[in-house]
């Protein structure tokens, strides 16, 4: 008997806390009420949840594919709602090749992303382009998952 008792309060106690919403005045970040877990609007938390940071590229290549455009249009709407917005976009790559020539690809790809934003009209000046080639890498490994990963472009809100 006691042990049934014992499993009702436990229910009862875990369903009171399942049940229970989020307290009153927001998140952590100073939301505000009804914004919980949400990024403030215009921060590079926002930018990476609403328009997405990241293109990912073939190998050795540096156009832009259809996924790619549709990301890049994300982002442009993202930074003509946020005109004061300014942005470095880092090009990177796979660890195969010499330092030399990823870095040169990395910077094929940066600048393939900020001449398509730049295409859509965003400005010249908010737009600055940084390759780190094969030295900054998303995912460790030597396989095809991780390559994919890394030929890549993240564009980055500035603070």
């Amino acid at each position: 008997m006691k042990i049934s008792v014992l499993s009702v309060v436990a229910a009862s106690l875990l369903v009171a806390a399942c049940a229970s919403g989020p307290q009153e005045g927001g998140d952590a970040s100073g939301a505000g009420k009804g914004a919980v877990n949400a990024p403030a609007p215009g921060t590079a938390a926002d930018f990476v949840a609403n328009a997405k940071d990241r293109v990912f590229f073939a190998f050795d290549r540096s156009d832009l594919d259809e996924s790619a455009v549709k990301t890049l249009m994300g982002q442009v709407a993202w930074l003509k709602a946020y005109p004061n917005a300014k942005v470095s976009i880092e090009g990177h790559a796979d660890e195969r090749g010499t330092r030399e020539y990823n870095l040169a690809l990395g910077e094929r790809r940066a600048n393939s992303v900020k001449q398509f934003l730049k295409a859509q009209g965003v400005s010249d000046a908010r737009v600055q382009v940084i390759s780190y080639g094969k030295e900054r890498p998303a995912v460790v490994g030597s396989n095809e998952y991780a390559w994919a990963q890394n030929r890549r472009s993240v564009t980055v809100v500035a603070k």
